[in-house]
């Protein structure tokens, strides 16, 4: 059995991730904003097999209640073995482009406040020798293109930080796992008119993310196929790609 604790536990990926590890009889604390949206979850977990299910109210963006929230949550399950960050926004990239306090807005939820709460685990992972840290990031960190570049910045530069955090943990035992999924049919894309073969639903990421922590991967993109996708769109040339329409 793990404890695991599941920040932006309201999330449909973290919501699908959460009942594989129900079933599987693990201990969770889950963390989000909506308190009752937690305990509603919370009950479903217990009747699926969790050996225990814990909920706790955090706004990520209140950077100053990450440590108080963390180790909460370590007191209440006696120790960690898994976290798995699953938060994050999908704003309007027209709206960033005109008013940068919507962009900063962005920027601050889906990486300011990962690093802040990676900050944390980190130390303590380290501290305990062995663990698995696991993000939940996008394919969108890959590239800069024009319909997203400000979601795809953050995602970016929470990769480029896990990268790092990655090298640090390697001495102490402790796994540091990047997911980058493809399109997800989740409510956060539910302004997305065409979905076509390329999307995937939010089991199939927890499939993903459970398979890569199993066998210890640096980096899993979400499904599997993303991986050539991506191989292929980072290798456009700049002078080619920024006329393309992405």
């Amino acid at each position: 059995m793990n404890n695991i604790l599941i920040i932006g536990a309201t999330s449909a990926i973290a919501k699908a991730t959460a009942r594989r590890w129900a079933c599987e009889g693990h201990a969770l604390c889950l963390v989000g904003r909506d308190m009752d949206h937690l305990r509603e979850i919370a009950d479903d977990l217990r009747v699926r097999g969790a050996q225990s299910v814990e909920c706790a109210a955090l706004d990520v963006n209140d950077l100053a209640r990450h440590a108080e929230v963390i180790d909460a949550a370590i007191g209440a399950l006696g120790r960690l073995d898994v976290a798995l960050i699953g938060h994050g926004t999908l704003g309007d990239q027209k709206a960033c482009e005109q008013d940068v306090q919507i962009a900063l807005q962005e920027l601050n939820t889906n990486a300011i406040s990962v690093i802040s709460l990676l900050t944390h685990l980190a130390n303590r992972f380290e501290a305990q020798q062995h663990g698995s840290i696991v993000v939940l990031g996008s394919v969108a960190g890959d590239r800069g293109r024009q319909s997203n570049y400000v979601y795809g910045t953050a995602k970016g530069a929470v990769a480029t930080f896990l990268q790092g955090m990655r090298n640090r943990l390697h001495k102490s035992g402790v796994q540091v796992l990047t997911v980058k999924p493809g399109f997800v049919d989740t409510p956060m894309t539910a302004a997305f008119d065409k979905k076509g073969p390329l999307w995937s639903s939010p089991d199939v990421i927890a499939q993903g993310i459970l398979r890569g922590i199993a066998k210890r991967r640096d980096v899993v993109y979400a499904p599997w196929y993303w991986w050539g996708v991506m191989l292929v769109i980072r290798s456009i040339p700049e002078r080619i790609f920024k006329k393309l329409s992405l």
